[in-house]
């Protein structure tokens, strides 16, 4: 950590050039002998994805940025504000494999204290300096080994245990959860020697009933997305629990929160009807269909499925509390009707439950990508092959 960063004159030079391209930042020559460059582009780089994903850091004086890599893995102000909420107030927490903070700074905001282990010293370093800076007093910065802290502390002496393991090892991507670093499958029991709650962030990518099989007391999993992109999963597992999983999908944009919760169980014998497209068409977000709520959202909105395995609904009233695009019916074609007919030179493609993909339609019927118009190519309740041609509402 390169503490000349901070001085007035390099804080207010990357103020003053923030909004420039960090890339042809770092070929300039650094107006400062204690500064490069390339440690100019990487503060810029740092707030101008701050900006978009932490606006807490990027209006905070003073902040200093990490590699870019950091800011990358780390989580959201959004998706940390989930993680606030299934915390109690006044409880301990270690957060074992620490990062750029953001989650340990909000639950650190209701929680006694948050010890923060990291094994990089500069990052450590960078998570002190932070914390002084937005005034997060009980956040405790560790350059220690998380799992061997963890180890070494009393029996029940913590309350939750934060572990977000990182699916990089030696470089190279891994898939199973037993891969990862730390390995969570094998330090589970552990962990619950010392504290009563896990909490745990995955991978979207991650299988979530494999994940459910190999992680024990599940008590509530999230999965979360954030402007139409899911961004992780989170596993909240309870040593004292001993029931099914409660699995709530949350919908996340810039003014709103969507949720809706449901268990495997429910899924499995919810009975929805089928029908022929209606008024309204509704495609539910990426959160929904992550957890599986195929069925447990049709029941929640009272709408009917255009097939059984067509995850897309459709209603005659509006449904405006939907978790995902919201469209309006305007023609149902055959397809043997939308290849007579089809004046459609540009619009917005779709596939679901269709043997051809997007890209294959777009040439076989020559659609270019874009306007106001919505194509849905499906298979509906009979198993035939139709065309959904629709507007987005919502």
């Amino acid at each position: 950590m390169n503490r000349s960063i901070l001085d007035k004159e390099v804080q207010d030079y990357i103020k003053a050039n923030r909004q420039l391209d960090p890339a042809a930042m770092a070929f300039k020559k650094s107006p400062f002998a204690e500064v490069s460059s390339s440690e100019l582009a990487t503060q810029i780089d740092g707030w101008q994805r701050a900006y978009k994903k932490l606006p807490t850091w990027a209006y905070s004086s003073n902040i200093y940025y990490p590699d870019k890599i950091n800011l990358e893995q780390c989580s959201s102000e959004h998706t940390a504000l989930v993680k606030q909420s299934l915390i109690r107030k006044g409880c301990k927490i270690v957060d074992v494999t620490g990062g750029f903070s953001v989650d340990s700074c909000y639950l650190a905001q209701e929680a006694q204290i948050v010890v923060h282990c990291e094994l990089n010293e500069k990052l450590s370093q960078i998570v002190k300096h932070n914390a002084q800076q937005l005034g997060v007093a009980n956040l405790v910065p560790l350059h220690t080994d998380g799992v061997k802290f963890v180890e070494d502390q009393e029996d029940n002496s913590i309350d939750y245990i934060y572990i977000d393991p990182s699916r990089r090892v030696n470089h190279a991507k891994v898939f199973l959860l037993e891969d990862c670093e730390p390995n969570i499958v094998a330090l589970q029991d552990m962990f619950f020697q010392k504290s009563r709650y896990i909490l745990c962030k995955l991978s979207p990518l991650m299988d979530i009933n494999s994940a459910l099989q190999k992680l024990k007391h599940v008590k509530l999993l999230y999965v979360i997305s954030l402007d139409g992109d899911c961004k992780e999963l989170l596993f909240l597992q309870d040593r004292t629990f001993e029931g099914e999983t409660k699995i709530t999908a949350i919908r996340l944009s810039a003014d709103q929160l969507q949720n809706i919760s449901f268990t495997q169980q429910e899924e499995k014998t919810t009975l929805v009807k089928t029908s022929t497209p209606l008024k309204y068409l509704y495609d539910p977000d990426v959160a929904v269909t992550k957890a599986g709520a195929f069925k447990s959202v049709a029941k929640a909105f009272s709408l009917f499925k255009l097939h059984t395995h067509t995850h897309l609904y459709t209603s005659d009233t509006l449904e405006s509390d939907f978790l995902g695009r919201i469209f309006q019916i305007e023609n149902v074609y055959t397809l043997g009707e939308f290849k007579k007919l089809n004046t459609f030179g540009k619009a917005n493609v779709a596939t679901k439950n269709f043997p051809i993909k997007v890209d294959e339609v777009r040439k076989k019927f020559k659609i270019k990508d874009g306007g106001s118009d919505f194509l849905y190519f499906v298979t509906d309740y009979a198993d035939n092959h139709i065309v959904i041609h629709c507007s987005k509402i919502l």
